[in-house]
């Protein structure tokens, strides 16, 4: 609400600063619960937490001299919504109105909103690496599998997985059968090793200890190991212990994504990984790869959105990478806050990072060039501005304003795109959420 709230704020300032008339602020929408006038602008709650705007009077320009007067249902319904936005425009009005106003005013005025959420993804984004910091693998183990389980195994978030037969590939089977077993032992538990051990050196050559770095090196030394003994030196309670691993063939991922596998060394240890503040110099390269990473899912939206019917309709699993509603964030964040092993520092971070991501996200949607979001109407002025110049430089009188209602039904379209994906994604985040697997 309070992101929602200060874009509308940025729009709201410039357009009063360039003397615009805003006779409504809200944030929501639907049923009024709050609302209270200041001047000449009431300002309010409205029901449904999902959006807010604000009202400038004359966003639509009247019809042009030349405009066909012919009847037909399109210019019927432009004529009617042009209609209805010149109808709070009042005699006093003026030059307040907004297509009235230069093109770089409205530029500026439309800019503005998502300019703000920016501001509060890099003020966020920057609270969270310096105060809090990015989580880097360590060499300490966190968790010691029992047994091995293939990549993509059926029976992963089974109570007890190492209990129910498989196959080689994952696939449950029934105990007897050729090729169905119970998962094997992993090496890791035959060796002995224990969440906490925090792994020295492989074979007598010391592993590093800068984050990621470390356990890079321990990751490389098992994939390439298979059915080769390794000498490892840990740490366990202040004293060095000297333990013998057999890492043992296994189908893994071979990518953080988990579309990529193939058969490696592996033992059946997950490390861990602990908070590194960020200096000042590295907010803006980390800030890079935010923007490119947002940029990215935003593009891949489309791509993904059967996916995501499937999983909501049909049973399948959610895809964790893929689109997420306000309801799915919220809970994420509940499932972060009520995970007992993370720290208040950890959670709070977590939910800053929230907050900087979803402003992002904010920021690079609304200047998509599709008109009825802001960068719709930024791309409208800048277009004027362009075809002004053209026919300046022609010798032809200024075209005047760009009409804005000739896109109405591409926003209509448009807004009618957006209304069913956030309704998909409301269902999807109520029956099949996006989990954390914490």
């Amino acid at each position: 609400m309070f992101s929602i709230a200060f874009h509308e704020a940025g729009h709201f300032w410039w357009a009063r600063k360039f003397g615009m008339r805003v006779p409504q602020f809200m944030v929501g929408f639907g049923p009024t619960v709050f609302s209270r006038r200041r001047g000449e602008t009431e300002y309010g709650v409205k029901a449904i937490p999902l959006g807010g705007y604000i009202r400038i009077v004359g966003m639509i320009p009247p019809a042009e001299e030349n405009e066909s007067k012919r009847a037909t249902r399109m210019r019927s319904f432009i004529a009617e919504v042009r209609g209805a936005a010149l109808d709070d425009v009042l005699p006093s009005d003026g030059d307040r109105v907004f297509y009235k106003k230069p093109w770089w005013q409205r530029v500026i005025v439309m800019f503005a909103g998502p300019f703000h959420n920016l501001v509060l993804a890099v003020v966020f984004f920057t609270i969270f690496l310096t105060a809090f910091g990015l989580p880097e693998i360590t060499t300490t183990v966190s968790r010691v599998n029992d047994c091995v389980l293939p990549a993509g195994a059926v029976t992963a978030n089974a109570e007890d997985p190492c209990a129910v037969p498989i196959t080689p590939d994952g696939q449950t089977c029934e105990a007897g059968a050729a090729g169905c077993a119970l998962p094997v032992r992993s090496p890791a538990a035959e060796a002995g090793l224990r969440a906490g051990d925090t792994i020295l050196a492989i074979d007598g050559d010391p592993v590093s200890r800068e984050t990621d770095v470390g356990w890079n090196e321990v990751q490389e030394a098992i994939r390439v190991s298979a059915g080769t003994p390794l000498a490892l030196t840990v740490e366990r309670d202040g004293d060095e212990r000297e333990l013998t691993v057999t890492p043992i063939e296994n189908l893994a991922y071979l990518d953080e994504e988990g579309e990529r596998t193939g058969i490696v060394g592996f033992v059946g240890v997950s490390p861990a990984d602990r908070q590194v503040r960020q200096p000042f110099a590295e907010v803006p390269g980390q800030l890079g790869s935010m923007v490119v990473t947002s940029v990215q899912r935003l593009a891949e939206i489309p791509e993904r959105i059967p996916q995501l019917f499937r999983a909501t309709f049909m049973g399948e699993e959610r895809d964790p990478l893929g689109p997420i509603g306000v309801v799915g964030v919220s809970r994420i964040s509940g499932d972060v806050f009520a995970y007992e092993q993370f720290s208040a520092a950890e959670k709070i971070g977590y939910f800053i990072s929230l907050l900087a991501g979803m402003n992002m996200v904010l920021f690079l949607f609304n200047l998509l060039p599709i008109y009825p979001l802001d960068g719709g109407h930024v791309a409208g002025a800048l277009y004027e501005k362009a075809r002004s110049t053209v026919a300046r430089l022609r010798g032809r009188p200024d075209p005047g304003p760009f009409d804005i209602a000739r896109l109405m039904p591409v926003a209509y379209a448009v807004a009618g795109l957006f209304l069913g994906l956030s309704l998909l994604l409301l269902i999807a985040d109520v029956v099949n959420p996006v989990r954390l697997g914490l």
